[in-house]
């Protein structure tokens, strides 16, 4: 499996930074090579810029944005919603999960 680059955005990229750690964890326990980061909602435009993001999940606090962030991706890559019960409780393999199901069926 090729690697995949998972950007979590939200308000101010701080709430996600331990989700991205989690998800980490889950990714190595998974064997799954990804690239996992976090930013804030203001800096997504320019991380967009420098990486191939592979898939784009949203803080449930910048849900308002979703939109506009599939209108930035122009079908290029897959943006949702991180699952609201899987935020809450910060388990980071249920996203990755879903961050990985988002990228597989873009890719087909």
């Amino acid at each position: 499996m090729a690697k995949k680059t998972i950007m979590l955005v939200c308000a101010a990229g701080m709430s996600t930074s331990l989700l991205v750690s989690k998800m980490q964890k889950a990714a190595e326990a998974d064997g799954v090579d990804a690239d996992i980061f976090a930013t804030a909602a203001s800096e997504a435009d320019a991380e967009f810029a420098q990486k191939d993001v592979d898939v784009l999940l949203l803080g449930p606090q910048v849900r308002f944005m979703e939109s506009q962030f599939k209108k930035k991706a122009d079908g290029k890559f897959p943006v949702e919603v991180i699952d609201m019960r899987a935020y809450g409780t910060m388990d980071g393999e249920k996203v990755l999960q879903q961050a990985l199901k988002l990228s597989d069926a873009a890719a087909n």
